[in-house]
């Protein structure tokens, strides 16, 4: 069950991936952020009531409420890194790049939480890392690289602050035992809270020129991302479910953007990037079958 839940998961995001780049391009990137954190805590808003309502304030402490500002400001930093990255990035760069988000993941989760891999799981992994690997060089061949793109750092960035909260979540629900609902619906209200401030400091102080387009795809991010982080969220709540492979098959998303930019962006290197994505598919399969095998 996990597994179809981290599926799901990995065809938001993609979608989400898809109304971020149209959301973002020209416009201003710390506004559509907070936009989307207050959308996303409207949406989750009946949970945050009813907590109230109950008198349990969603875990209880002000010392649990730490834990969640802890993730908000996790989240927000790889989302700041990442926002001003793909403004500037093409979707077939920031994917892959996104992507290697497991290999981390999977280091962390093997030191710390001491999961283990079979031979299948492995397989797969290995096999779609080499297809990513793949993928990054045709978009070094586009024109970006790490020695003169500033926006290829802030998106390795954001990726590193993504792994740490992958394995965060993974503490914070199984060690901490927080309801997967109740730490999503919190967390998006602290990060509201902070983007917020910040915008409305950036605004007084006219220290972000840029200017704001309304456009109807900033909400559906928001949408599209509640529905994955639920998905995501009860995936990672099942006993026996295992953080590496979750993480590894939510960066199937990338399919769904390299999809998009080749389909209907009409990108170069049809034929290269399709049979990267034929690699990603199989690497995919084998985690799902060395998952069913070793559970």
């Amino acid at each position: 069950m996990w597994i179809l839940l981290a599926i799901a998961s990995a065809m938001c995001l993609g979608v989400y991936d898809i109304f971020k780049k149209l959301s973002l391009t020209g416009n201003n990137v710390l506004t559509v952020l907070f936009l989307n954190t207050l959308f996303g805590t409207l949406l989750l808003s009946p949970i945050i009531i009813g907590s109230i309502v109950e008198g349990t304030w969603g875990f209880g402490t002000a010392c649990n409420h730490l834990y969640i500002l802890g993730k908000s400001l996790i989240v927000l930093s790889s989302w700041i890194l990442g926002y001003f990255a793909v403004k500037h990035l093409p979707l077939t760069i920031t994917g892959p790049i996104n992507s290697t988000r497991p290999i981390m993941v999977l280091v962390g989760a093997w030191v710390i939480f001491g999961e283990r891999l079979n031979v299948l799981q492995w397989t797969g992994i290995l096999l779609g890392f080499t297809s990513l690997f793949f993928i990054s060089r045709i978009g070094h061949k586009e024109g970006f690289s790490l020695k003169n793109s500033l926006w290829l750092w802030l998106m390795m960035g954001a990726t590193i602050m993504g792994a740490v909260s992958s394995l965060y979540d993974k503490f914070i629900i199984h060690n901490l035992h927080f309801q997967p609902l109740q730490v999503q619906a919190w967390y998006s209200f602290y990060q509201m809270l902070i983007m917020g401030l910040t915008v409305a400091l950036l605004k007084r102080k006219q220290l972000d020129p840029v200017k704001f387009e309304w456009r109807w795809t900033i909400p559906l991010i928001s949408l599209f991302l509640t529905v994955a982080d639920i998905a995501y969220f009860y995936a990672l709540s099942i006993p026996g479910a295992m953080i590496s492979v979750i993480s590894m098959i939510r960066r199937g998303s990338v399919i769904v953007s390299f999809l998009y930019g080749i389909v209907i962006l009409k990108e170069p290197d049809k034929r290269m990037k399709t049979l990267d994505l034929v690699f990603l598919i199989i690497s995919l399969v084998l985690l799902v079958v060395g998952s069913n095998m070793g559970n």
